[in-house]
């Protein structure tokens, strides 16, 4: 990933000196193992860490002629502590340190992402609350329909972030796994004991049956959680640019003071931050398809999967990371402006109470297709003559004759939508 979407916390985790890291912790683990169970000599592990180097230009260097990048890793290491190299990796094969090492990587990322979300859920929790009635029209197809609020909008990012904070925690335990089986994970020439010890050493479960690679429905599990992650993220995205649009204006992303935001035209203020999310967003989800086709894999292995999780891997990580971090940035200074969400919901001089008063109408002796027909023929007088659905609704004969007016004029009451919002509130924020 270009460092321009990355941020060293999760840059650090793929960089390959600690994936060789990594690989040294495994081996060292498995050692100690075999070890206590008496296939290698005792002092063995001792000896082997306080040798061992890991030189990436070495094992690069290796790897070229070998063209294999843990037997090149392997032999750097045994370059360093000599005969006693012959007791490292034994019974094992690449997959048992490669997909072990590749889970940590995960699960290390995961929790980073697991924290960014929780900040996250602060902030959509604290600027709910903040706006719980901040009272604004609520749209269906890009069209106005009846009035919510726009802490209620923020509520149900917020309950939709707290369910991608349990998938995650999901995810992360489904791959929170480790396989020392040996080829084609049958425990032929390696002892199941040497497993359980690298997977407790490891904080890992033993992959109850591996094929020699860990089976990759747990990876494309996880990657599919990250795109749902990612299309949360976008929807808020989505949400602000279209809240942002000057014909709307009722929320905007924070412009600094010496920000620009077009190169010809100096009165713009984009919502940059925003669509650049709705493009990493993009990203993410894009990792996932591959991920859902590593999971057929010839007999018991092949390495197709292998450049694909180079890849996702890292990118699909560290682009999330980037993406959750910036999206706290803008939903903690975004600018709200409720005098705008009042003014728009105005906009339709009262067609947004239709339905009260088509509802009031069903109780007052009209039947449901009468009150219908009659509500849509005034809504239309109303908008085609710029004038108010209860002053073309009061002038009707047949309306007047069962409700007067204070009556009417009753039905049009922003309070009678924002009633139950408290009871909302309490299910997410329970």
């Amino acid at each position: 990933m270009i460092k321009r979407y990355s941020r060293k916390k999760l840059t650090d985790i793929w960089e390959e000196e600690n994936k060789y890291r990594i690989w040294l912790d495994i081996e060292l683990a498995a050692s100690e193992s075999m070890e206590n169970i008496g296939l290698i000599p005792k002092g063995i592990t001792k000896a082997i860490k306080s040798r061992a180097k890991i030189n990436v230009k070495r094992i690069h260097s290796i790897e070229k002629k070998v063209k294999h990048d843990v037997i090149a890793f392997l032999t750097s290491i045994s370059e360093k502590i000599g005969p006693r190299g012959k007791f490292l990796h034994q019974g094992m094969t690449s997959s048992d340190v490669l997909d072990t090492c590749f889970n940590i990587q995960l699960i290390r990322s995961a929790k980073i992402l697991l924290d960014d979300i929780n900040k996250i859920l602060k902030i959509l929790k604290k600027q709910a609350i903040k706006h719980k009635f901040a009272i604004c029209i609520g749209r269906s197809h890009g069209m106005h329909a009846e009035p919510t609020t726009f802490g209620l909008k923020l509520a149900g990012h917020y309950a939709e972030f707290k369910r991608n904070q349990k998938r995650l925690s999901n995810a992360i335990e489904e791959i929170s796994t480790c396989a020392i089986s040996g080829a084609v994970g049958t425990f032929a020439n390696v002892d199941p004991r040497i497993e359980k010890y690298v997977a407790k050493k490891l904080s890992l479960k033993i992959e109850p049956i591996s094929t020699q690679v860990i089976p990759r429905d747990r990876h494309a599990y996880f990657f599919s959680i990250l795109g749902i992650i990612a299309g949360s993220v976008e929807r808020i995205a989505i949400e602000i640019r279209n809240l942002q649009r000057t014909e709307v204006q009722e929320v905007e992303e924070f412009f600094s003071k010496n920000q620009k935001g077009s190169s010809a035209m100096p009165h713009k203020r984009n919502p940059i931050l925003s669509e650049n999310l709705t493009g990493l967003s993009r990203l993410v989800r894009s990792y996932v398809a591959p991920a859902l086709e590593n999971i057929s894999l010839w007999h018991e292995r092949d390495i197709t999967h292998s450049s694909v999780e180079r890849n996702i891997g890292p990118d699909s990580t560290i682009t999330l990371d980037f993406a959750l971090t910036r999206l706290e940035n803008i939903l903690t200074n975004m600018n709200i402006y409720p005098k705008k969400m009042i003014n728009n919901l105005n906009l339709t001089k009262g067609l947004i109470f239709s339905q009260r008063v088509m509802f009031e109408l069903t109780k007052n002796g009209f039947s449901k297709e009468q009150s219908y027909k009659i509500v849509q023929k005034h809504s239309k007088i109303a908008w085609n003559n710029n004038i108010s659905l209860l002053d073309s609704l009061s002038s009707d004969k047949t309306i007047n004759a069962k409700i007067k007016y204070n009556k009417l004029k009753q039905m049009f009451n922003l309070q009678y939508h924002t009633k139950k919002i408290s009871l909302i509130f309490k299910r997410v924020f329970k």
